[in-house]
C-alpha cells in the first residue's frame, strides 16, 4: 500500500519536469527602425539646379545671385505671375565691363545667353550702387519683374517690364523702364571709355543680341536684377 502511494507521488513529480528537445528555440527579432526619408530643402534643390546648369561655354552666374533668382521664380510661378520656364538674371554686383546678364531655360538647365547689360547713368559708373523706383531718377531698379509685350520704339524692338515689388520697382512701366538695344553696350565702347555706356535706367543690351534675347524672354517670364545690398522679401507686401 505504502509502495503504491510513493510510486504515484514519483510519477506525478516526473510529469512536471520539463522535457528538453533538440529543436532550436525561436529567435526573437529586434524591430528595425528605419529613418524617415529626409526631403531635400529648397537650398538643396537650388544647389542641385545650379550644379546641373549647362553653360554652353558661358561663364555661370554666382551661386548667391542664382539662388535669390530661383527662390523668387518658384514663388512667382506658384502665384501665376510668371508663366514660362525662362529666367533672366542680371547681377549688378559685377562690373559693367563684363557679361552680367544670363538667360536660362530652367526646364533644361541650359544657359541660352550671357551678355553685357547697362545700368542707369545715376546708378553708378563702372559699378552699380544707387537704385531708385522714382521717375526721372535715371537710376536702375532692383528686384523681380514679369516681362511684358514687345513694341517698336526709338531703340527699335523693345520689351516692356512690369515690376513686381512694391516700392522697389513697381513704377517700371510708368517710368518707361524697358529692355532695348543700345550701341553703347559693346566691347568697343568699353575699350574707348574704360567702362560700358549707361542708360536712363533701362537694362539695355547689345544690338547684336537684343532681338534674340527679347524674343525668348517676352510674355511673362521671370526677370530679376540682383544686388547684394538688398535681398528680396517674398511676401504679399513685397510682391504684387
Amino acid at each position: 500500500m505504502i509502495y503504491n502511494i510513493f510510486l504515484t507521488i514519483f510519477l506525478l513529480l516526473v510529469s512536471f519536469v520539463p522535457i528538453k528537445n533538440n529543436f532550436p528555440e525561436p529567435k526573437t527579432h529586434t524591430p528595425v527602425i528605419y529613418a524617415e526619408a529626409v526631403k531635400p530643402s529648397l537650398d538643396d534643390n537650388i544647389t542641385v539646379a545650379y550644379n546641373n546648369l549647362h553653360s554652353n561655354k558661358f561663364a555661370l552666374p554666382k551661386l548667391e545671385s542664382f539662388s535669390e533668382a530661383l527662390k523668387g521664380y518658384y514663388l512667382l510661378k506658384e502665384k501665376g505671375l510668371v508663366k514660362k520656364e525662362i529666367l533672366t538674371l542680371i547681377d549688378f554686383s559685377l562690373s559693367s565691363n563684363i557679361k552680367r546678364l544670363w538667360v536660362i531655360n530652367l526646364g533644361t538647365g541650359e544657359v541660352l545667353f550671357n551678355s553685357l547689360v547697362a545700368h542707369g547713368r545715376n546708378t553708378g559708373d563702372e559699378f552699380a550702387s544707387n537704385f531708385s523706383n522714382t521717375a526721372e531718377s535715371f537710376k536702375s531698379s532692383l528686384g523681380f519683374y514679369s516681362t511684358g509685350e514687345i513694341y517698336v520704339g526709338k531703340h527699335g524692338m523693345s520689351l516692356r517690364l512690369d515690376g513686381l515689388e512694391k516700392g522697389v520697382n513697381d513704377n517700371a512701366r510708368a517710368r518707361g523702364v524697358v529692355m532695348h538695344a543700345a550701341e553703347y553696350v559693346s566691347n568697343s565702347f568699353i575699350k574707348n571709355n574704360q567702362r560700358l555706356g549707361r542708360s536712363l535706367g533701362c537694362p539695355a543690351v547689345p544690338v547684336t543680341l537684343s532681338k534674340a534675347i527679347i524674343s525668348v524672354i517676352k510674355d511673362k517670364s521671370c526677370f530679376f536684377i540682383y544686388h547684394p545690398s538688398r535681398v528680396s522679401k517674398f511676401g504679399s507686401k513685397s510682391v504684387l
